[in-house]
């Protein structure tokens, strides 16, 4: 099987950077698309940021210029680099990845989450 654990939340104040790690494991043959969603208290999930595995990007609007995903295919590991960052980016950000297991079977799996909260 696949497991995706993320690491980096916390507590800052705003104006402040948080880095977030997402970690595969398991049976993997290759990675495609890797995303960061996030969800606030009350609010649907929402896609974040995307890379593919050639290191295309695309982000939501609210975090352009802010936040920069990245990925080292090595580690099978994705990064979400938070900067100035504002109350309204508190949320459990959840990390997503499209892999290719070592049976060939491509599925979709989702990380446990991990809680970034900016105070005023």
């Amino acid at each position: 099987q696949v497991q995706l654990v993320e690491s980096g939340g916390g507590l800052v104040q705003a104006g402040g950077s948080l880095r977030l790690s997402c970690a595969a494991s398991g049976t993997i043959f290759s990675i495609n698309d890797m995303r960061w969603y996030r969800q606030a208290p009350g609010k649907q999930r929402e896609l974040v940021a995307a890379i593919t595995s050639a290191g295309n990007t695309n982000y939501v609007d609210s975090v352009k210029g802010r936040f920069t995903i990245s990925r080292d295919n090595a580690k099978n590991t994705v990064y979400l680099q938070m900067n100035s960052l504002k109350p309204e980016d508190t949320a459990v950000y959840y990390c997503n990845a499209d892999v290719r297991r070592t049976d060939w079977r491509l599925s979709s799996y989702w990380g446990q989450g991990t809680q970034v909260t900016v105070s005023p």
